[in-house]
């Protein structure tokens, strides 16, 4: 038996299946963990939608923020939904769209194992967030996702405001611990994310810090494997494992075996795009 996580598949149906190839995944006897953004930018997110759902016995795939807004976008009208690109048309009016997304909204924002010793956020977590706050606080969204407050939730959750706070209530609270969870890089040491913050390391204005080296962060008791962040790239440091690795944008898929005693990590590249739009 082996655990592999996997980095953003982002709708590259085609790497997905050559990296589950390379890992010589067995559905019988391997799990999968995703870190999220199963759709979206790859031209084939209704096939990887599939391919992720047939696997759903041996895998969990956490929300990233592609997938919550593909959520947001199937409670509105239909005419609204004719209004998003192609490839979340395909997925919103596909014949099997209710089975798919059913199944979407029932995965968690935070998926823990304290057995194998793992936490996997799709982006991050808050500075001041030990590894049991954060299943606390992704427990809220979950329940409010998937019970009758699923459409007040996705309708609001939309928005940069307010910072996370622990005070927070409603709508607010579950914008900012969305926010957090889905779309941190950056941030001040209180806790405020930069989200027009999106480079390598380095490139942030002064004052900033890369979510997971934020002066004065709580000790956390798992290491954690995460995505999002595509120029970041593999990064592995401060109990940390970054997988993003770009393969929708021309860089690589990556898998990390999670429940091995040694580092091992297996790429396969990504989609092929043009040089103009590939990223770093």
């Amino acid at each position: 038996m082996a655990v592999w996580a996997i980095g953003d598949l982002q709708g590259c149906h085609d790497a997905t299946r050559r990296l589950l190839d390379r890992i010589a995944f067995d559905p019988a006897r391997d799990r999968l963990w995703f870190c999220g953004d199963l759709v979206n930018r790859g031209g084939e997110s209704l096939a990887t939608m599939r391919l992720v759902h047939s696997l759903r016995d041996c895998a969990v795939s956490v929300l990233g923020n592609h997938d919550l807004s593909l959520l947001a976008i199937a409670e509105r009208r239909e005419e609204d939904q004719r209004r998003v690109n192609a490839e979340l048309q395909e997925v919103l009016f596909a014949p099997d769209r209710d089975v798919l997304l059913d199944w979407l909204r029932m995965q968690p924002l935070v998926h823990v194992d304290r057995e194998l010793g793992w936490l996997m956020v799709h982006a991050g977590l808050a500075p001041k967030w030990t590894t049991t706050m954060a299943e606390e606080h992704a427990h809220e969204v979950e329940a409010s996702l998937r019970g009758g407050q699923r459409r007040r939730l996705l309708k609001n959750m939309f928005g940069d405001r307010p910072p996370w706070s622990p005070g927070l209530a409603g709508p607010d609270r579950e914008r900012a611990i969305i926010n957090v969870c889905t779309r941190m890089r950056y941030c001040s040491p209180r806790g405020r994310i930069a989200f027009e913050e999106k480079g390598a390391p380095g490139t942030q204005q002064p004052g900033l810090y890369p979510w997971y080296s934020v002066p004065g962060r709580a000790e956390r008791d798992l290491r954690i494997v995460s995505g999002h962040w595509s120029t970041l790239g593999l990064f592995i440091g401060h109990g940390v494992h970054a997988i993003d690795t770009g393969a929708v944008w021309g860089g690589r898929l990556t898998a990390l075996q999670l429940d091995s005693d040694e580092l091992r990590v297996v790429q396969v590249p990504g989609r092929d795009v043009p040089p103009s739009q590939a990223r770093s």
